[in-house]
Formats: C-alpha cells, structure tokens, sequence
C-alpha cells in the first residue's frame, strides 16, 4: 500500500507500536519474563552462605539449624496450595501472593539476625522461613507451568532452561549482594527478601497461557530454534558467573570491581531479549505477507453423522460403594489427562515419588550441609565459599543438560527419561561415597557431581510427570512431585546427618557435649556414616527407578507428542495474533482460545496489523 505524504509516517509509527505491543505481548517475552522470575526463585540454594550467621547469632546447634533447613526446604517444594490456586486462577494471582510471602518472609528473618527485633523462638522462625521459602513454589507454579503449557512439545527443554536458571540464581545472588551491600550475609537475606518480590510484580501480567501453534508432521522442532538460543546464552552467563566466583578467592576486589562484574552480569541476563524481538519480528512479518497474499480457498470436511449410541445398561442403584469408588480410580492410558486422584494413587506416581525421596533427599543434604562438611574436612572458609557458590553452577548445568539431552534422545532414539533418571541416581552415589570417605582435595569433585545431579532430578522428575499423567492439571501434579524433597531432606538430612554430626560433635568437646549452642566436629567421620547411609539410600532410589522404566517401556517407545500435531493446525502468525487480541488468563481458557484462532485466523491477523495497511 502506498501512503501520501504524512500518512506514510503515521502509518511507520502505527505499525511500530503494533510491533512493540506484538513484543510485550508475545510469548517469547513471556519465555524471556519466566527466565528472570527463575533466576530470583532459586534463594533458598544458597542457605549454605547465611546459616552460618543464623548459627552463631542465634545460638543454634546443628541439628537445630537443619531443622531450619527442613522447614526451609518445604516451604520451598510443598507447593500443592499455588498449584490448586493455579487450576482456578490467572497466574498473575499467584505470582502475587508469591511475591508478598517472600517480602514478609524473609524480611522477618532479616530483622532477627540483625537483633532489630527480639531472638524468635525457634518455632517461629521456621515459620518465617517456611513462608519465604514457599514463595518459590508460587512463583514456579506461575511462570515455570505456564511456559510448559506454552511449548508442550518442548516441555524437557524448557523445564531444563527455566529450572537451569533457578539453578544460576544462588550466584546471581551471591554477586548482586557483593555489588550493592558488599561482604554481609546478613545483607544477602534482605536482597532475598525484596528482589524476587519486585521481579514478580513487575511481570505479572506478562505471564498467560497462550494459544499454541500446532506443527504438521513434517515440520521439525519449529519452536526449539530460539531455545537454542536461550541455552547458549544462559551457558555464557554460567560461565562468566564460573570465572567470577574463581577469580573472587583469588584476587581482592573492590567495591567497583564487584560493581562492574554485576553490571557485567546484568547485560548477560537481559541478553535474550534480541532474541525476542529477532523472533516477534519474524513473526510480524509473517503476518503482513499473509495479508497481502490472495485469500485461500478452504475445504471445510462435514463430519460423518454419528451411528446412534449404543443403549447403555440401567445401572444398579443398589450397587456397592467400593465398585464406585473403583469406577473413578480407574486411570486412564498414560498421556492421557488423568485427574489429580488418579494420578496420586497410581503406581507410577508412588515409585516416582519414592525415588525422588531417594535421590533428592541425599543430594539436598549434601548441599544444605557443604559448609559444615568442608570445615570438618579441613577447607579454608574462602574454599567453602566457593564450594556453595559454585554448586549453583553445576546445578545448572545438570539441568539444562538433563532437559535437552532428555528431549533429544527421546525424539532420535525413543530413549525413556526414567531411564535418564536412573542414571542420574547412579552418578550422584560416586558423589556420596567421596564425602563419605574424606579423601583428600575429593571436596571439589563432589561438589561438581552433586551439584550436577541434584539439578538433572528435577527437569527429569517434572517432564515424566507432565507425559505420563497430562497437563490438565499439571499445576497441581508438578507440586504433588516437589514434595518428595523436604520428605528426603527431613529423613537424611535432620533425622540421619544433622544427628549423626551432633554426636560426633559432642565426644569431641571438652565436656562430654551435654550443652547445647554451637558445636563443631572436625574429621573424616563426621559425616563418614551419614554419607554411608545415603548411598545405600541412594541405591535403593536406583532399583525402584528401574520398576518405572520398566512400567513406561511401551509408552516412551510410541510417540508422546502425536497429540499435539496436525489436528486443528494453526500457524504460528495466527498463534501470535491471538497472544495480541486474545488475552489468555487460566489454563481452563486456553481450548477455546485456539479454537478461535483456527477458525478467525484471517480476521485475528487483520485486527493486529490494521495500522499498517493505511
């Protein structure tokens, strides 16, 4: 079309803010608003830093203090309640009340260990923790289901992405607080406290459901393109964060040297955002050439009237109960929805969740205990920093791994995750066994295998869960599997590590250990029968894993995705013309979202770009 005069620039400047509206209201800045609410949800990984603090301030004992760990780690993973709130609400409600729990949460335990209010009682401040912790749960079940929900078809990769930022974000903390407050780890409580909080609210509405555009079978990975992307991006800045943290124990900084790196760190992080606009624009493209081409002819196929439906039976209103309740427990064919009933006294559900308490439980403790096996060991503190700061690293990487080399083998070679993840379970005994037996320097291996496979559980634990029970109520089911974690942390960590720690502590002090306050243990065995009996704990994970490979051996061998090909195609420029016009709010809303967008693809597409045609 051509335009006269000032019309031509009214027309630019129209179909710019069209483009920039198309930008905002995209899914893949949705995706890109999902990565910086995951980099400010993962806080509760670096507990390591501050227990130390909450230890001597508050005058807790270890065991004491993994107490506060395990009420840590389920507010954290008992996320069932976001979950529920998500079936019936829009995802900006609970990226809300997640934000406000993290600021009251935390922001409490602040003022405690800054002796601004009076020492709770413990009781207390595994109340403040728990709250601030469960923040996470809302803020994964609202932007990390979402996007899941958004790309089905590439539900590993992105549950590897988003879960490999969470796992980036104990140091992305780590260097923020070294720029803004400097060396405090009191001060590291109170950055948890307002930054996630403030990512959350600033993105709360960019968060939806959205219309997914479906792919013909000949089409290959049309949405993995930018993903790939994203992972090379998210890999740079896993790296620069390895190299800072490295060279931190070695060179003195100054306060503007960790300003420059946190700027640094910074443009990393909002890096995605060319990619973005690179695949919106396309996007927008798309839609004025499909404007300017001739009209289609479309052949609409009346469907064949049905046969009438088969008499059913009269049923026994005197039936027995049992029969009933058998009638609604019955599953449905795995891939299917099942219903959240269903799906919790499942088989596959029960032996999944089993190993999870397994191997999360071991790895968790691992992690929450770094700091204290590494002063029993012998390690300098800045040795230990180091260890904490740089499990964050290879949690990453065990996730991002774990999500893309899941998704790939599984659509080259028909690989079956549960079998990935018995694998995965298998890696993280070597990891054990290292502590357990304290061999020299081993510290810095363990660290990297734990790491690694703590992250590779979840991506692996969540994508099983969403292909084997469906999506229908995803948001619920992905939460009902998080809280394997604090049940292991509780059983390994506080009953066997925290306990066992104690009482080597106490035959080493002078008195016998008959006080309480702070005691410290210093030797191999220390931790050498903890570790012993997480391993065993562990292997045990690694047989019952095997009992879900061999269940799902049939259904991974089929194609799991083959519902979301071909029937009821739509395009991917209709697709983003519905993200415009027809705001998605809940997860219930999305059917008939596409429904319209099938149908009205031509109209949708004119409504978008009716400023650029003059």
């Amino acid at each position: 079309m051509v335009f006269a005069g000032g019309d031509a620039a009214a027309a630019a400047a129209v179909c710019s803010a069209a483009l920039a509206v198309q930008v905002v209201r995209g899914r893949w800045f949705m995706v890109f608003a999902s990565f910086l609410i995951m980099a400010a949800a993962g806080a509760t990984y670096i507990f390591g830093i501050y227990s130390k603090e909450l230890k001597s301030v508050l005058g807790y004992n270890q065991q004491t203090l993994n107490t506060l760990s395990f009420f840590k780690d389920l507010g954290a993973n008992v996320g069932v309640l976001s979950g529920l709130i998500n079936e019936v609400t829009p995802p900006w409600v609970v990226l809300s009340i997640g934000a406000a729990m993290n600021l009251a949460g935390y922001l409490m335990i602040y003022l405690a260990i800054t002796a601004r209010t009076a020492p709770p009682p413990l009781w207390l401040m595994c109340l403040y923790i728990c709250v601030g912790a469960n923040s996470q749960s809302f803020a994964n079940t609202g932007a990390l289901v979402t996007c899941v929900k958004n790309f089905p078809e590439s539900r590993g990769i992105v549950l590897g992405l988003l879960k490999g930022f969470v796992g980036l974000s104990g140091a992305i903390f780590t260097q923020l607080y070294l720029a803004v407050y400097g060396d405090d780890a009191k001060s590291l409580v109170l950055l948890i406290a307002w930054l996630p909080a403030a990512v959350s609210v600033v993105f709360v509405h960019t968060i939806r459901i959205m219309p997914y555009a479906r792919r013909r079978p000949g089409d290959a990975d049309p949405h993995n393109g930018p993903f790939y992307c994203f992972l090379y991006i998210s890999a740079a800045l896993a790296a620069f964060l390895l190299v800072m943290i490295v060279v931190e124990q070695r060179v003195a900084f100054s306060h503007a040297a960790y300003a420059a790196g946190a700027a640094a760190l910074l443009l990393i992080l909002f890096l995605p955002l060319a990619v973005v606009v690179k695949e919106e624009v396309k996007l927008f493209i798309e839609k004025q050439r499909s404007l300017r081409s001739p009209p289609m002819s479309i052949a609409v196929e009346k469907p064949e009237p049905e046969t009438a439906a088969p008499q059913l039976k009269p049923q026994n209103l005197n039936s027995k109960p049992w029969s009933c309740a058998a009638r609604m427990l019955k599953p449905p064919a795995r891939g299917e929805d099942y219903s959240i009933l269903q799906a919790l006294v499942s088989v596959d559900m029960l032996v999944l969740f089993f190993a999870t308490i397994c191997g999360v439980g071991g790895t968790l403790t691992a992690i929450d205990n770094m700091g204290q096996i590494g002063q029993s060991l012998g390690y300098p503190a800045k040795s230990i920093n180091t260890f904490v700061s740089l499990i964050s690293i290879w949690n990453y990487a065990g996730r991002v791994t774990a999500g893309f080399v899941s998704e790939i083998f599984l659509a080259r070679y028909k690989f079956p995750r549960p079998l990935m993840l018995t694998l995965v379970l298998l890696l993280a005994c070597v990891g054990h066994l290292l502590i357990a037996f304290g061999v020299p320097q081993s510290l810095y291996a363990a660290s990297v295998v734990i790491g690694f496979c703590f992250g590779a559980q979840w991506p692996l634990l969540f994508a099983i869960i969403s292909e084997v029970f469906g999506l229908k109520y995803y948001s619920t089911l992905y939460n009902f599997g998080s809280v394997a974690s604090p049940i292991g942390s509780y059983i390994l960590n506080v009953r066997v590590a925290g306990h066992l720690y104690d009482i080597e502590a106490a035959k080493q002090s002078p008195g016998g250990g008959g006080g309480g306050g702070d005691t410290t243990c210093i030797g191999v065995q220390c931790f050498k029968a903890s570790f012993l009996i997480i391993t065993a704990t562990t292997v045990l994970g690694v047989v019952v894993s095997l009992v879900l490979v061999w269940r799902t051996r049939k259904f991974y061998r089929g194609d799991i995705y083959a519902r979301f090909k071909d029937v009821g195609f739509t395009s991917a420029a209709a697709a983003a013309a519905a993200e415009v016009e027809v705001p998605i709010e809940s997860g219930g809303k999305q059917g008939r979202a596409e429904e319209e967008v099938v149908v009205n693809g031509k109209s949708s597409e004119e409504e978008v770009v009716n400023g650029c045609k003059g």
